[in-house]
Order: C-alpha cells, then sequence, then structure tokens
C-alpha cells in the first residue's frame, strides 16, 4: 500500500514546473488527437485501401516507439530543453506540409517524422511527471497530468474526422499544427529539469566519492526491465483495441453521428477514469485493479463487436462498448505508469517511462494496423474480437504473476 502524500506537499498545480508540464502536454496532444483519426481518412481520399488507412498510424507509432528507446540517452547528453522543444516542432511542423498530397507514400513519410517528434513529448511528459512530484503522489499527479492529454482528445478526436469531411482537411492540417506553440511551454519546463539534473548528477558524485557502496545499488539494466515487463505487457493489451477503435470508428460506425457519439464516449471515459483512478492507485496501489479492467475491456470490445456485426451499426450498443472500453483504457495509461514508476528506482523513472511509452504507442499502432488487416479479410468485428482474446489472456498472464515489491519502497520515497 502506497502511503500518504504529507501533508505540507503544495497542490500539484503549484508544484513548479508543472503547469508549462500541463501545458506543453495539452498543445503537443491537441495536435496528435486532431490528427489520428482523420489523417487515414485523407489517405483513403488519396486512394489508400483499409490495409493503407491502418498502415498511417501504424508507421506513425513505429517511429514513436523507435525513437521512445532512444530518448532517455538523449536527455542524458543533450539535456532536456533542446530535446523536448525538438520533439514539439517534429510533431506539429508536418500537420501543415501533409496538405502538399494525399499520396500515400507522402502520408506515410511524414507520419514517421510526426512519430519521431511524439516520441520525444511522451516520454519527457510522464518522465518529468516522476522529476517534478514526490513518490506517493505519482498516481495523482499522472491524473492530474493524463486530463491535460485526455482532454483535448475529449474535445478533438469526435470532431476531427467531421471537420475534415464536412468542412475542409486543410482546416484540421492547420490546426494539427498546435504543438509548435509548445515550444515556449517546453523550454522553460526544459530549463528547470535540467537545473535538477546538474543537481542531482553533483549530490549523487558527493555520495560516490564518501561511498562506494552506492555505486552499484540496484538493478541493472536487464532487472530494470525485468520489472517493467508486467505493466506494459497490460499497458499494450489494453492499448491495442484502443488503437484500433480511434483509427477505425469512422470507418465502422455506419454514419458521421454514430462515429461521433462513440468517440466521444470513449474519449470522456478515457480522460474521467485516468484523473479519477490516480488517488485510488495511491490509497491501494495499482496490482489490485488491472485484471479486473482488463475484463471490462475484453467486455466492451465484444459489445463494440456485436454492434457493428453482419455490417450494421447499432449506435446505443456501440457508444456504450466504446464507454466501457474508454474507461478500461483511461484507468489502466494510470495504473500502469504509476507500477512502473513503483518498480523501479528514482534513477531510472526516465527508462521506466520509455519502456511504458513504448508499450502504449507499440499497443496503438498493433491495433491501427492488425485490426485493419484482419478487417480487409473478414471484417471490423472479428477484429475487436481478436484484441478483446488478448485482454483475457492478460487477465490469465496478471493473476498467475508473482507481485515484484523491491522497487516499490524505494519509488514511493523519493521525490
Amino acid at each position: 500500500m502506497r502511503r500518504p502524500a504529507p501533508r505540507s506537499s503544495p497542490p500539484l498545480a503549484r508544484v513548479p514546473g508543472f503547469r508549462p508540464l500541463l501545458a506543453m502536454s495539452a498543445l503537443g496532444f491537441s495536435g496528435y488527437a486532431l490528427l489520428l483519426p482523420s489523417v487515414p481518412l485523407w489517405a483513403v481520399r488519396g486512394g489508400a485501401g483499409e490495409g493503407g488507412a491502418g498502415l498511417v498510424n501504424a508507421v506513425l507509432m513505429l517511429a514513436t516507439v523507435l525513437t521512445q528507446t532512444t530518448v532517455p540517452w538523449l536527455l542524458r547528453r543533450v539535456g532536456w530543453r533542446p530535446t523536448m522543444v525538438a520533439g514539439v516542432v517534429l510533431l506539429g511542423v508536418p500537420s501543415l506540409l501533409l496538405m502538399a498530397s494525399d499520396q500515400l507514400s507522402w502520408v506515410l513519410a511524414l507520419s514517421a517524422v510526426r512519430g519521431t517528434g511524439f516520441a520525444v513529448l511522451t516520454v519527457c511528459g510522464s518522465s518529468a511527471v516522476a522529476a517534478l512530484v514526490d513518490g506517493p503522489r505519482h498516481g495523482r499527479a499522472i491524473g492530474l497530468y493524463g486530463l491535460s492529454i485526455a482532454f483535448p482528445q475529449l474535445v478533438l478526436v469526435p470532431g476531427a474526422a467531421w471537420v475534415a469531411e464536412t468542412l475542409d482537411f486543410r482546416v484540421v492540417f492547420a490546426l494539427g499544427a498546435l504543438p509548435v506553440l509548445a515550444v515556449p511551454f517546453a523550454a522553460l519546463l526544459g530549463r528547470r529539469l535540467d537545473a535538477a539534473a546538474s543537481a542531482a548528477r553533483a549530490h549523487d558524485a558527493g555520495l560516490d566519492d564518501r561511498s562506494d557502496a552506492g555505486a552499484g545499488a540496484g538493478p541493472g539494466a536487464a532487472g530494470t526491465l525485468l520489472a517493467l515487463v508486467l505493466p506494459s505487457l497490460v499497458l499494450l493489451a489494453v492499448t491495442t483495441p484502443g488503437g484500433a477503435l480511434l483509427t477505425f470508428a469512422p470507418q465502422f460506425a455506419g454514419g458521421t453521428s454514430a462515429a461521433v457519439a462513440g468517440l466521444l464516449g470513449f474519449t470522456a471515459a478515457t480522460a474521467l477514469a485516468r484523473w479519477g483512478v490516480g488517488g485510488l492507485a495511491d490509497r491501494h496501489g495499482p496490482r489490485v485493479f488491472l485484471a479486473p479492467l482488463l475484463v471490462v475491456c475484453a467486455g466492451g470490445l465484444t459489445v463494440c463487436a456485436v454492434a457493428i456485426a453482419d455490417g450494421g451499426a447499432r449506435p446505443v450498443l456501440l457508444v456504450l462498448g466504446m464507454t466501457s472500453v474508454g474507461v478500461a483504457y483511461g484507468s489502466l495509461q494510470n495504473l500502469t505508469l504509476v507500477a512502473a514508476f513503483a518498480a523501479v528506482p528514482a534513477r531510472h523513472h526516465p527508462t521506466a517511462s520509455a519502456v511504458w511509452n513504448i508499450g502504449f504507442d507499440a499497443g496503438t499502432g498493433l491495433g491501427s494496423l492488425v485490426v485493419g488487416f484482419v478487417a480487409a479479410g473478414t471484417s471490423f468485428a472479428v477484429g475487436l474480437l481478436t484484441t478483446a482474446v488478448v485482454c483475457v489472456v492478460v487477465v490469465v498472464v496478471v493473476l498467475l504473476a508473482r507481485p515484484r515489491t523491491g522497487g516499490a519502497a524505494t519509488a514511493a520515497g523519493t521525490g
């Protein structure tokens, strides 16, 4: 059980650096949210089929995952400020370049560039939460940070496809450059985190001078990665269907109004669940909630599959199913990140953040790719049922896995 936050802790909004983090994240994810459902439709307009449309976000996430493996190294070698500034620029500028062509090759190339910037934003954002806030409040801090990410998706994902098809794709692409406006916030936050990192290195150097015992303390790289396997697996299981719903809802919903309603239910549930579960994670720990929420996700996916079976669309069932998946999707984002930070010492939090984000974005990309190709050969209903089976398999893994408690105490006492 995680201990309660000290009474003297300032409100999260007043923690130095936390507001720039929220502003950078909100602007960055606004651009991401606008383009996630609309760029595949742009590729379809250019002649791509269902498989090609699925490749758009799959390439985005592949580039994201590959870059995420390098971000902890970049933070050590280059520093927070230049890394984050470059990240939001790479995420925002390609949105404007999408106006030049709707051909699949051009769209995929720009998706890869966007994925590079998105990797920086995601790893740095969640790492910054752990760096700015004490360990016993990680659940609530991640919840508030998650709200800054989820709120743009709540507002923009359901409307992006409608704006693109009703008004013009170029309106969406112009707004998709919003991450560029996050440059000053990234610079401000980066300056603070670079100063904190320098102070921490000086402190660690002083400890090493006094004692050699601490130099090799804690798990090595292999031990750190092993501690992160379970939360990453759970995250992968829930983000795979989440990525499929975000990518393909406009195509299988059977109408614009049904797609908007389904995505609104999904994103609203995601935002509220990710924010609301934070206090529970701080009080009870995250592990107890993992298996039940995976079951909720599998059940919601089954309802979605029934709603779109036989090429039809049953809007009420679809909204119910997507909202249920959103509850699991949002909650497990928070819980698995809390579990990842608790599993390793504070100095490995950037690695934990990178691994967590790789699981998140790999799942989103797999959902786009796998469900797209399954749908091309069978139907979207079969694709969603496939991801539901994955959730059930991971439930069994969670129930059989032994809890790892070695890093929790270390993480809980940091900050």
